[in-house]
């Protein structure tokens, strides 16, 4: 059987698939969280960009929805990693939140560009939130999947 040569090479595993000593900190990094190491074996790690906050109302069950999503990306055979990203919300935020939709988008993009990720799965809504998330992601140029947190968007 012939290795498929062109089969391009995850982002993650040129840190959690080195067998040096920077491998091994990197995935160490990461077991102390409970991780076991069998989830290093060269699965894709999806990022869950997450902007839950109890100061915004349409992102408040973005929690829950969080969870259902890592549930699919490990059915999926991927390591889902959550972090968090600014929740912008008009009624709360003065002047306008407008104002932070950019602050938002360099948000997405450097925890992006920063971490070993292979994807993202933007959870957020309103109309100031979901724009910056996806101009974040579009300048990392990663696989981008948007879950809407629903009608207020």
């Amino acid at each position: 059987m012939v290795a498929d040569s062109n089969k391009k090479i995850l982002r993650s595993q040129k840190s959690y698939g080195k067998l040096d000593k920077d491998g091994f900190i990197h995935r160490s990094w990461m077991k102390n969280q409970g991780l076991p190491h069998h989830v290093f074996d060269g699965r894709p790690v999806i990022g869950i960009c997450n902007t839950w906050s109890e100061l915004t109302p349409c992102n408040i069950h973005l929690r829950d929805l969080a969870e259902a999503v890592k549930r699919g990306v490990w059915e999926a055979g991927g390591l889902p990693l959550e972090f968090p990203a600014m929740s912008l919300g008009e009624t709360q935020m003065r002047p306008t939140a407008m104002l932070f939709r950019n602050l938002l988008s360099m948000d997405v993009e450097e925890s992006l560009r920063g971490n070993p990720i292979d994807g993202v799965v933007l959870l957020g809504g309103c109309d100031k939130t979901t724009p910056g998330q996806l101009m974040g992601a579009a300048s990392v140029d990663l696989p981008t999947m948007v879950v809407s947190s629903g009608p207020m968007l």
